[in-house]
């Protein structure tokens, strides 16, 4: 008996212990990381109207509050499946986007109702409160490609800073040197075993990888609370720093004076607040140095531009600058649409007009490498791809229009060369500003001829019968596999017809 109760006794104490290490392990960040798939198409800049071929990507993400899993935009664009999978090994889950922040590359995910037990096992993973301190130290987990186990890497935080992202946006970051690998994307970064970043993607330098902070993770949550994302608001100013001894003399600054000089202001007209050379020497009630940084925290210096989303208040927000000596309160405005000239899809179709033999576009980031690949004398032609390419838009709704594919074959384009990858300048003398424009211009002309001049040195201009230009249109999309004559946002611009005009039989 006593050797029976002995081992009962084992055998309870073993069933403890199991009980006990699977539910540490439940509360452990491992249980709150997925595995995130999808089969993406993307836009086809030379042929809009279809998609490239389809391309499953993986990466990571993690389960936050709500029941909702928190990754990176840029690995469920254009997904037409996604699909989620426990860290720990599972069946893969269908899951949903339901808010998206493409500019600053963030992305929530839902999965059907029906498997709410998903998140049985799965907490949410804790968020930190604060930014880390540099030379933290961070533990990277996900998925990188290479094997199909959750993975860790170690490193410390190198740097924080408010920067551009590639998109064009701007956004906190934090540059980490632990090793980070395609499939790491979406992927937490812990500190202290809490989230302090989402792993948003590698630099060119070895061992240099950057996180999305938890800072700009709720203020993306806070913005889609409403289902929509509105974006950052933000100035359209060009900056200078104010270091260099001539330029200080210039505007006759004494030594002790600090602050960001305006190169260029968002706009020209008179009333508008700042004007160029003014120098803006504090936002809000922080001074800025003469590389535009402030004060953030006790170890933490960044842009100024920091405070900007943070101090907005309808659409300005305050500042103090000098013009010609004297010291202005004044008001910076601030905005949040995308005003770069060239942006990118960010997760949206492409726009697009047929007409005749040629097909036209907005001239979109993504597209800009195929241009010059197929038009590379474009480079040296002064191309307003190149010449604005880092330009904010000169008025709203501004666009670089474009051939974006090959000509269509018709017997009226002999003769000409290929102008694919070419800006148009203007039709019949109308300068073009932006593709709805172009769609407006042809379709409102009652000449012969339609004249479409480029932009680049040297191009050809193309001269087509108009009338036998807008005949052709219909028979090339059919022999072309083209089915709809634009875009919906371009469908939406005007009636389109296949001909300007049709004269009644008598």
């Amino acid at each position: 008996m006593k050797t029976r109760s002995v081992s009962a006794s084992l055998v309870l104490a073993t069933l403890v212990l199991a009980v006990g290490a699977r539910a540490a392990r439940a509360a452990g960040p491992e249980d709150s990381i997925v595995k995130v798939t999808s089969v993406v198409r993307l836009p086809n800049p030379v042929r809009p109207w279809t998609k490239q071929n389809p391309v499953e990507v993986g990466g990571t993400g993690v389960v936050i509050d709500g029941k909702r899993i928190l990754t990176v935009a840029h690995l469920v664009n254009y997904a037409e499946e996604i699909y989620v999978q426990p860290g720990q090994g599972g069946d893969r889950v269908e899951a949903r986007v339901i808010a998206k922040a493409p500019g600053i590359d963030l992305a929530l995910l839902a999965i059907d109702p029906a498997e709410a037990d998903f998140f049985d096992k799965r907490p949410p993973l804790p968020r930190a409160s604060a930014l880390p301190e540099v030379s933290s130290r961070v533990a990277v987990k996900g998925f990188p490609v290479g094997g199909s186990g959750l993975s860790t890497t170690q490193g410390i935080v190198s740097r924080i800073e408010f920067a551009y992202f590639e998109t064009g946006s701007m956004g906190l970051r934090i540059q980490v040197d632990a090793a980070i690998n395609p499939g790491n994307s979406g992927g937490p970064a812990l500190v202290n075993g809490k989230l302090a970043g989402l792993v948003w993607g590698q630099a060119g330098a070895e061992n240099v990888g950057y996180l999305i902070p938890t800072e700009e993770i709720d203020d993306f949550l806070k913005d889609v609370a409403d289902g929509r994302y509105d974006g950052k608001p933000l100035p359209s100013e060009q900056w200078q720093t104010l270091e260099n001894e001539a330029l200080r003399a210039r505007l006759g600054l004494a030594k002790s004076i600090r602050g960001i000089v305006v190169r260029k202001p968002g706009r020209d007209d008179a009333s508008y607040p700042l004007k160029e050379f003014d120098v803006v020497t504090a936002i809000g009630d922080k001074a800025i140095d003469n590389e535009g940084q402030v004060q953030v925290a006790d170890n933490l210096r960044l842009s100024f531009l920091y405070l900007v989303p943070r101090l907005a208040r309808d659409g300005s927000v305050p500042i103090r600058l000098i013009r010609d000596g004297r010291t202005l309160d004044a008001r910076l405005p601030v905005g949040r649409e995308n005003d770069r000239l060239i942006r990118g899809y960010e997760g949206k179709p492409p726009s697009y007009f047929v007409c005749g033999p040629l097909v036209f576009s907005p001239v979109m980031r993504e597209s800009l490498s195929i241009y010059f690949r197929a038009n590379p004398g474009a480079i040296d032609r002064n191309s307003p791809m190149i010449t604005r390419g880092g330009d904010r838009v000169r008025f709203p709704g501004e666009e670089l229009v474009v051939v974006t594919s090959s000509m269509l074959p018709h017997r009226m384009t002999r003769g000409y060369s290929e102008p694919i990858g070419q800006v148009v300048e203007s039709v019949n003398g109308t300068k073009i500003r932006n593709l709805r424009h172009l769609v407006e211009t042809i379709q409102g002309c009652k000449d012969e001829f339609l004249t479409i001049r480029f932009a680049e040195d040297g191009a050809e201009t193309m001269v087509f019968r108009r009338k036998a230009m807008l005949e052709a249109t219909e028979p090339l999309m059919a022999q072309n596999g083209i089915p709809r004559r634009g875009s919906d946002d371009v469908l939406g611009a005007a009636v389109l017809r296949p001909i300007a005009e049709r004269t009644p039989a008598r």
